[in-house]
């Protein structure tokens, strides 16, 4: 009778084991693929058909996913997932699945999703070719409408934007190599793994599987979306070789040119760009540095040591129409990103790169952060760090802001009398200063770096900008990199970022200089 009995028990257990849910796929089995996968020699993607790599923009553009075949449409989760067409920039197909209660279940590719321009294109297509990544949607805006936020396409790229913004600048999941006259490395996303969301969840989870010629890695993404979206990102790191410059978190945007540059020939938008700064904290010392882009004539790269970094960022301090005036691109949508470590990421420098560009369809800046150390080949190495896309305050810096920089000819009226000088006019707002009178004794302190010299700086209240303005003329040695610091103080203590500016010798604010 026990004999009996425990036969009874065990097959209803057997039953419940088998019926219930499958093992829950986690971080720790990407992990495991990323350190198997490393071990074994890099072998590059097989890339789509060279028809559909030769897809021109627009016609690329044209082939559309049908938003009524979104994954998880008809569901309880507020998330939906649309897939990404491969083809034209998009050159490679990736791997998609879902996890759900059952288990793990592959995206395969089913190209009846997409709506194609002409049948002759859509005979071509392989029934095999499969997805170029994701897009997620989620009610932002109202319960019934379904808003594209974030999007996971092309090497490591994603891109997001908070409620009401339109897609910008872009992060990636790591950046080898950059701006190096070896040529940079661009890893990609292999394969993705979509946790779809309980009902009601205002969150969800993407794991990846990162893979290039030097690493893999294994990334977990924990997503927020909102009045600005925030992705919480964990990661493991494998070296299959050295790397001379490792970019932790970089983040990928486009600067034409904008109120310190010469509008381009024939341009009649006042400004075009994704962003128009870097802000970095530094949370040892306190200091928060602006830095504003360029679009050099030669490539251009900042260094900016750190001792315990609070955290970087591309932002758009540019929210006004009128400051573009572009009713297509609404530059003045774009969002700002901003990157703020997990745990402390040690010594290092935030690295800015600026490539000369004569067009607004190329991104032409990245900055990410770059560790002291060294890496080697066989070592591993976690991070863990948020990034947020959202309004240029997504930083949260308590000091006044650099939201305004002019560049001119120090040797022209309303420059100054000095051949070979430059002015900087810079407009500061908010902070500190938003509650100080007109008469307050704010003071300017400015540096240059190397032989330059500072003729002249001041600060000044501006009654019709109902803000406080810095004015410097500088001259830099003959032939050499003009690099300026700057701040407003009151009392001994800066009251304002660090502004801070390098321009190079061959500008276009005097004639000839480009020469």
């Amino acid at each position: 009778m026990k004999f009996g009995n425990f036969r009874i028990f065990f097959s209803t257990f057997a039953l419940l084991v088998l019926s219930g849910p499958v093992s829950a796929f986690g971080f720790g089995d990407v992990v495991e693929r990323a350190e198997t996968l490393a071990k074994s020699e890099y072998r590059a993607p097989k890339p789509a058909p060279e028809f559909l790599r030769k897809l021109s923009y627009d016609d690329y553009q044209s082939i559309r996913f049908r938003p009524e075949a979104s994954l998880w449409r008809g569901g309880d989760t507020r998330f939906h997932v649309m897939m990404l067409p491969t083809g034209s920039f998009y050159r490679y197909p990736v791997k998609l699945h879902q996890i759900d209660r059952e288990g793990v279940h592959a995206l395969n590719f089913d190209k009846s999703l997409f709506d194609y321009p002409n049948p002759e294109l859509e005979k071509r297509v392989p029934a095999d070719l499969g997805y170029a990544g994701f897009k997620l949607t989620y009610p932002l805006s109202r319960p019934n409408v379904r808003n594209q936020f974030l999007v996971f396409g092309g090497a490591s790229y994603f891109r997001g934007v908070g409620a009401g913004q339109r897609f910008g600048l872009s992060a990636r999941g790591i950046a080898v190599d950059t701006g190096l006259s070896s040529g940079e490395e661009f890893p990609i996303f292999r394969e993705f793994w979509l946790e779809r969301p309980k009902g009601g969840s205002d969150v969800m989870v993407v794991y990846g599987l990162l893979d290039g010629p030097s690493l893999t890695g294994a990334y977990r993404f924990e997503v927020h979306p909102g009045k600005a979206l925030t992705m919480d990102v964990r990661a493991r790191l494998f070296f299959r070789s050295r790397v001379t410059q490792l970019g932790l978190a970089p983040l990928t945007s486009m600067f034409f040119y904008g109120e310190n540059s010469i509008r381009p020939l024939g341009q009649w938008r006042p400004e075009v760009h994704d962003s128009d700064g870097l802000l970095i904290h530094d949370k040892e010392t306190g200091e928060w540095l602006w830095r504003p882009l360029l679009n050099p004539s030669e490539l251009q790269m900042g260094f900016h040591q750190v001792k315990g970094l609070g955290g970087f960022g591309l932002l758009q301090r540019d929210p006004e129409f009128a400051r573009f005036e572009d009713t297509e691109a609404r530059y003045d949508l774009r969002p700002s990103a901003w990157v703020k470590p997990g745990e402390d990421w040690g010594s290092g420098e935030v690295v800015l790169v600026e490539i000369p560009s004569e067009s607004e369809i190329n991104d032409n800046i990245v900055a990410f952060w770059k560790p002291r150390q060294e890496v080697s080949a066989g070592e591993t190495r976690d991070m863990s760090y948020s990034v947020a896309f959202g309004g240029p305050d997504v930083p949260a810096s308590p000091m006044a802001r650099a939201v305004r920089t002019f560049v001119g000819d120090g040797a022209q009226p309303g420059g100054g009398d000095a051949d070979g000088a430059y002015r900087f006019v810079v407009d500061f707002e908010g902070g500190p200063l938003a509650k100080m009178k007109p008469d307050a004794a704010v003071v300017s302190e400015v540096s240059a770096s190397g032989d330059a010299e500072v003729l002249e700086h001041f600060a000044e209240y501006v009654d019709a900008r109902h803000g406080w303005r810095l004015s410097v003329l500088a001259k830099p040695a003959e032939g050499k990199t003009l690099e300026l610091r700057a701040s407003l103080n009151l009392d001994g203590k800066p009251v304002s970022e660090t502004w801070t500016y390098q321009l190079g010798p061959k500008n276009d604010l005097r004639k000839n200089n480009r020469q």
